[in-house]
C-alpha cells in the first residue's frame, strides 16, 4: 500500500512514519502538513490509504472539508484513517466511510490495528478492480479458442478459421474453401457471415465471404464495382452493396481517402 499522512503535529507525523516504516505491507508514504499540501500530493500520486487528522489547526479547511473536496473531485483512495485527538468527530467521520478513528496518544497496536482493516479494504478493492479488467479485455477480446467444428460427412472436424480463405452460398448449403480442400455445410451463409466475422471475414457479395489476410489487391471497375485478387490468383466482383465492408481490409488507409467513396 502507499499512505498520505496528513497531519499539522510534526511529532504525530513522526510517530506515524515510524509506524509505517515497520510494515512490510507499506510500499511507501508521503506526509503533508495541512490540506493544501495534501491537495497538492493527491494530484500528482495515487495513494491506498491516507491517515488524517481531523481537526487540524489550519485556516484552510478541515480533515472532513477535505475528505469532501476529494470526494467531489472523484479522487480514489481506497481507505481513510482519522487520526485525531478528538472524540466527538467520530460519527460525522465515519459517515465520511472511514477504515477506522483512531484516538491519539495512540499505540503502534492501536493504529497496526486500523492499518491492518485498511489493507483489507485495498486488497479487495484491487481484486473488484482487476475481475472487472478481465471481464472488459474478456468481452472485447476475440474468442479464445481458434478452432470452429464442422460436421462434414458424419464428422466433427475442428478447423482453424484462418486456413479458411472463402465461403460461397451453394443453394442451402454453403461452401468453405481452404487453399487444399474444402467442406460442404448445411448452413445459410448469412449464418456463417455472423459466426466468421470476428475471425476478420468481410462480405463481398450476397453469396460471397473472404477472408481479408488472403487478400491482396482491388481495383475500381468501371461498373462502379470493386475487383477483388486473393493469394492464389482466384478473382471477385464486389457489388456496390458491399463495397463499404472493403474498409475492413485495412487498419487505416493512406492518400487513398476518396477510393471507396460513395
Amino acid at each position: 500500500m502507499r499512505a498520505l499522512i496528513i497531519d499539522d503535529e510534526p511529532l504525530a507525523q513522526a510517530a506515524l512514519a515510524n509506524i509505517l516504516r515497520a510494515r512490510a505491507d507499506i510500499e511507501g508514504f508521503d506526509t503533508a502538513s495541512d490540506a493544501v499540501e495534501a491537495l497538492d500530493k493527491l494530484g500528482k500520486t495515487s495513494y491506498d490509504v491516507l491517515l488524517l487528522d481531523i481537526n487540524m489547526n489550519m485556516p484552510e479547511m478541515s480533515g472532513i472539508e477535505l475528505l469532501d473536496r476529494l470526494q467531489q473531485n472523484e479522487h480514489s483512495v481506497s481507505s481513510i484513517i482519522f487520526v485525531t485527538a478528538h472524540e466527538e468527530y467520530a460519527i460525522p467521520a465515519f459517515e465520511k466511510q472511514a477504515v477506522d478513528y483512531v484516538l491519539k496518544p495512540f499505540s503502534a497496536e492501536r493504529l497496526g490495528e486500523a492499518l491492518n482493516r485498511a489493507a483489507e479494504r485495498t486488497a479487495s478493492q484491487r481484486t473488484i478492480k482487476l475481475f472487472d479488467t478481465f471481464q472488459m479485455l474478456r468481452g472485447a477480446a476475440p474468442p479464445q479458442s481458434r478452432k470452429i467444428a464442422i460436421k462434414a460427412k458424419g464428422r466433427i472436424l475442428f478447423i482453424d478459421p484462418g486456413e479458411v480463405v472463402s465461403v460461397h452460398a451453394e443453394g442451402n448449403y454453403v461452401l468453405l474453401k481452404k487453399e487444399s480442400g474444402s467442406y460442404l455445410l448445411r448452413e445459410s451463409v448469412s449464418d456463417v457471415a455472423s459466426k466468421l466475422e470476428p475471425y476478420g471475414f468481410i462480405r463481398i457479395h450476397r453469396s460471397v465471404l473472404v477472408n481479408a489476410s488472403f487478400v491482396e489487391e482491388i481495383r475500381p471497375l468501371p461498373t462502379g464495382d470493386y475487383g477483388l485478387r486473393i493469394r492464389s490468383g482466384e478473382e471477385y466482383t464486389v457489388t456496390r452493396t458491399y463495397k463499404k465492408n472493403l474498409r475492413a481490409l485495412a487498419e487505416f488507409w493512406l492518400g487513398i481517402d476518396t477510393f471507396l467513396a460513395d
